[in-house]
């Protein structure tokens, strides 16, 4: 089978919700961040996917990037564009509101920018059976494109939602799309299509 004739949902789906979290940039505001314009738009559209995602009986995985206050775990990250951000204990660290979390949801805390490095992912998705993985958040360029990289490499099936994701940049969000698309083609999808194809998902299961 080639990549072309992929479904969007290969076996066993997972949403997987990174870094939306309470200190999201408002276009024009001033942010140890970069955000492309109409950033929290594109974040908007997570809570509905989230929704669908439970209504439909399809796991969804949320992510929180939190940072200790004394910096040790930074690393690298200081060296490029981005300040000090998402501390522990900082309101806009806590994950968006809007999202629903529940206390019996799969929440995981992350030091680095994929979702699988130095966290416990890789046990939890062998755990759900997961065969695709479907990703929204942000940034696109950023923590988005290298957890969409080292689930490729783990050989999942990968999805990104375009509309439900954005970068630092609109350049760099275009640029991270391209890259996804050209390791897996067909990963670029739409929230609506996404939507429907849990539908039909559920469907299969009844």
């Amino acid at each position: 089978m080639t990549s072309q004739q992929l479904d969007l949902i290969e076996g066993q789906p997972v949403l997987v919700v990174i870094d939306i979290q309470g200190g999201d940039s408002v276009d024009g505001e001033e942010s140890a961040i970069p955000f492309m314009p109409r950033y929290q738009e594109a974040m908007d559209r997570a809570p509905r996917l989230v929704a669908k995602a439970r209504e439909c009986g399809v796991p969804v995985v949320f992510f929180q990037e939190a940072h200790r206050r004394d910096l040790v775990d930074f690393g690298r990250e200081l060296d490029g564009a981005e300040d000090v951000h998402l501390l522990e204990g900082d309101a806009g660290t806590d994950i968006a509101g809007a999202l629903g979390v529940r206390p019996d949801d799969y929440v995981i805390r992350k030091r680095r920018y994929s979702c699988f490095f130095g966290t416990d992912f890789e046990i939890l998705l062998k755990g759900l059976r997961a065969q695709t993985l479907i990703l929204v958040g942000g940034h696109t360029d950023v923590c988005v494109h290298y957890t969409f990289v080292d689930a490729h490499q783990h050989d999942y099936f990968c999805r990104v939602v375009e509309d439900a994701v954005a970068g630092s940049s609109t350049a760099a969000h275009d640029g991270a799309l391209r890259a996804m698309e050209y390791l897996q083609t067909g990963a670029r999808r739409q929230s609506t299509e996404v939507a429907e194809a849990f539908e039909r998902y559920a469907q299969q299961g009844v």
